[in-house]
């Protein structure tokens, strides 16, 4: 069953989404699905997101830096696995290649490296291949790219 929309007027929106943007940096999407969830028509909605652009409550590119390092530093995602949620937020392909190229690769490989080594303590498998299949399987489903976990896994033998 779908839940009712809750119909309020332009105004009343801009306000909710200024302090909804104010809270935590939102992508143009996620805006725009809060708008029609208020009921708001389409061209109300455009209007709305264009002064909130305007007066800096949105800022795509700022979203996408803020959302690669986020994810990056809490959660230790991979370049594949951030790129894939920004194209999920509908951020173009130019912002996210900027966002995922902010990250440092220093970082990134350390980040890569302590995952795997808390990983590898936890893993109780003796065989080595299997071992590494099961460290390669769990760093690639945090987004790393293969080739820099093989090397990495290499590193840690």
């Amino acid at each position: 069953m779908e839940k009712p929309k809750k119909v309020i007027g332009k105004t009343q929106a801009l306000a909710k989404l200024e302090s909804y943007c104010a809270y935590q940096e939102r992508s143009q999407q996620e805006a725009r699905d809060k708008l029609y969830e208020y009921g708001l028509y389409p061209n109300e909605v455009e209007e709305t997101i264009s002064e909130l652009i305007q007066n800096n409550f949105l800022n795509e590119e700022r979203f996408a830096m803020a959302y690669a390092q986020g994810k990056f530093r809490m959660k230790h995602w991979g370049r594949i696995k951030i790129k894939q949620g920004l194209k999920l937020k509908r951020v173009s392909d130019k912002l996210i290649t900027k966002a995922l190229n902010s990250i440092d690769g220093d970082d990134y490989l350390k980040s890569l490296q302590s995952i795997l080594t808390k990983k590898a303590a936890l893993i109780t498998e003796k065989h080595p291949q299997k071992r590494n299949y099961k460290l390669m399987s769990y760093a690639l489903g945090k987004g790393y790219e293969r080739d820099v976990v093989w090397d990495v896994i290499g590193q840690l033998e």
